[in-house]
């Protein structure tokens, strides 16, 4: 029964004297003796069937395909991409990566009071803010000074402990909103928490604030 449905497959063919395969009186004999003959003609046929045969795309990964790997954001990395200028109209809070800060956005962990212009100052408050950080910060360098709904936008960049920080005012009124933030921030191996405090940036402002004329409320004021 398996001949005849391999014939029916299989293109027919002729045994010759000279084959393997010879027909003998007993028949179990010629099927066992045809079986090299038989074989010799169908692994040829099956070997050709399975190179054209195409694969399965899904069983072997494309030579192009990249798995996405999105580097995991830390403290430090985060610290290196500090961005400035105003948020919405306002003066930005400080980075939690960043403890070197003190900002008057009450979202900040360390935050302070604006300054108040002293009745008694007189010209252009944001004139006499350039010159008072000119005089009071090592290397200062005024970047940015432009018009705002209301009010005027200021940043300085100076010399800090590690590096340049950069200085902003919001100038609105009677009212000056700022942020003092060091632009590099150090890291400890292998601690994830930076070092440093928001003490020398607090020192800078009263310095400036001093050198204004200018003040700032306290909580004991308050009382």
């Amino acid at each position: 029964m398996a001949l005849g449905i391999s014939a029916t497959l299989l293109p027919q063919f002729t045994v010759k004297q000279n084959s393997p395969c010879y027909s003998t009186p007993n028949f179990a004999a010629e099927q066992h003796q045809c079986v090299p003959s038989f074989w010799s003609k169908v692994l040829p046929l099956a070997v050709a069937v399975s190179l054209v045969a195409p694969l399965s795309s899904s069983a072997i990964p494309s030579l192009n395909s990249k798995s996405t790997q999105v580097a995991p954001m830390t403290p430090f990395s985060q610290s290196k991409n500090l961005p400035t200028g105003l948020e919405n109209g306002k003066i930005r809070p400080c980075p939690s990566v960043n403890p070197g800060c003190v900002s008057t956005n009450p979202q900040s962990s360390s935050s302070a009071f604006p300054l108040i212009i002293s009745q008694n100052s007189s010209g252009n408050a944001i004139m006499q803010l350039q010159d008072a950080i000119l005089k009071t910060q090592k290397n200062a360098k005024i970047q940015v000074v432009e018009d705002i709904p209301d009010g005027k936008y200021l940043q300085a960049e100076v010399d800090g402990g590690f590096g340049r920080d950069v200085l902003e005012f919001l100038v609105k009124g009677d009212s000056v909103a700022y942020r003092a933030m060091a632009t590099k921030v150090t890291y400890i191996y292998p601690f994830t928490t930076a070092f440093g405090d928001s003490k020398g940036q607090e020192e800078r402002m009263k310095m400036i604030a001093e050198e204004l004329g200018w003040y700032a409320p306290s909580l004991d004021s308050m009382d």
